[in-house]
């Protein structure tokens, strides 16, 4: 994908190896042996009101998976694994809820944990116990036709463009319930619409700076490369991801990780300097946000209690926004959230320089923390 000469950039992405010492003692800090989930930070695990939870469970099993330890992992947590995940699965619905009461009051959340979960267990070589929400014929009226669907569409505000965008994509689990015959009307309809909000100036979605913006985007792409559909006028998110890089500063983990899986995604052939560029950018953004403990902090200040409210900062409007769900006590830590994140960009840094990605160095340690 890339031009020939690939020694510097090489060398920028060996450097960002160095980033990870520390990495899987954190990692194998966070597990529960008792619940067989993950907490989210340090500080979760000395909190009695903090336990496990599914987004970071299911971002702990990413993260051995991205480093080839699933296959080593003992049949014991394997099958506590398992176990948490298939817990949280209520019997009626088929949704998947952590404890937190306030968890279901956040759509976001909601449909997030449908994915993790289901997908999780399939990893693990298993499935859920009951039918999922569409099935069991628990899922929001909009899912009916294309037009209360649409209707639903129209009524989520893109002013903060990350929330509404995630509210967009998330929303779309429904469709991915579907039967084939089934689903292609649903995803004609929202191309259109999509096509029919886009900026065609910048190729972004919604309001807001430009990381939220390109965070928008990043979650739209979410929609279109699950169901195989070509994202519009790349070239264009190109330039605005470039323009960002270049003009603000990355205050979040999230904000690092989305460009990067935004140009992974879109495949473009990038130009040698901008390439080292970009890669030398995200580096240095990933630099700042490594905490003593291993992990990864999502905020440059410290690790937000709620990661999934942290894209409204305070003073920004959005309707509806539930009651944060706290998996943390936000101090400045590593957190599940960023850390993630920290591996998938690692990933999608060598696919862009087209050169192959092993395990982290190290990363067969984490058995030996047991």
């Amino acid at each position: 994908m890339i031009a020939d000469n690939k020694e510097n950039v090489v060398k920028s992405l060996e450097e960002m190896e160095n980033l990870f010492d520390g990495f899987f003692h954190w990692l194998a800090g966070q597990y529960d042996p008792v619940s067989g989930g993950f907490y989210y930070a340090k500080s979760s695990i000395g909190n009695h009101s903090l336990i496990p939870d599914i987004e970071s469970t299911a971002q702990a099993l990413n993260i051995l998976l991205r480093n080839d330890l699933v296959k080593d992992l003992p049949e014991q947590m394997r099958k506590q694994m398992v176990q948490f995940f298939q817990n949280k699965q209520d019997k009626e619905t088929g949704y998947f809820l952590d404890e937190n009461p306030l968890m279901k009051l956040d759509e976001v959340m909601v449909h997030r944990a449908i994915n993790y979960t289901a997908g999780s267990l399939a990893k693990l070589g298993s499935t859920p116990l009951y039918s999922l929400p569409l099935e069991a014929n628990a899922a929001p009226d909009y899912v009916k036709s294309t037009d209360s669907y649409l209707e639903k569409w129209k009524s989520i505000d893109l002013r903060n463009s990350w929330r509404g965008c995630d509210l967009l994509a998330s929303s779309c689990v429904y469709i991915g319930q579907m039967a084939d015959g089934e689903r292609e009307s649903f995803l004609e309809e929202a191309v259109r619409y999509l096509a029919s909000i886009q900026d065609l100036e910048t190729g972004l979605w919604g309001e807001g700076s430009l990381y939220v913006r390109i965070s928008g985007t990043f979650k739209l792409h979410t929609f279109y490369s699950r169901f195989n559909i070509p994202m519009p006028n790349t070239e264009r998110i190109y330039q605005s991801i470039l323009k960002c890089l270049r003009t603000e500063e990355a205050i979040d983990m999230c904000y690092i990780r989305n460009p990067i899986d935004l140009l992974s995604y879109m495949g473009l052939e990038i130009p040698q300097a901008e390439l080292q560029e970009i890669i030398d950018t995200t580096i240095r953004n990933m630099r700042k946000l490594k905490r003593e403990d291993g992990g990864f902090s999502r905020e440059l200040d410290h690790s937000p209690p709620a990661p999934n409210v942290a894209q409204v900062k305070k003073g920004e409007y959005y309707p509806d926004m539930p009651k944060a769900v706290n998996l943390g006590e936000g101090l400045v830590e590593g957190d599940m959230n960023a850390s993630t994140q920290a591996t998938l960009i690692r990933i999608q840094c060598h696919k862009l320089v087209g050169i192959p990605v092993g395990p982290i160095k190290n990363a067969k340690e984490f058995y030996s923390f047991f």
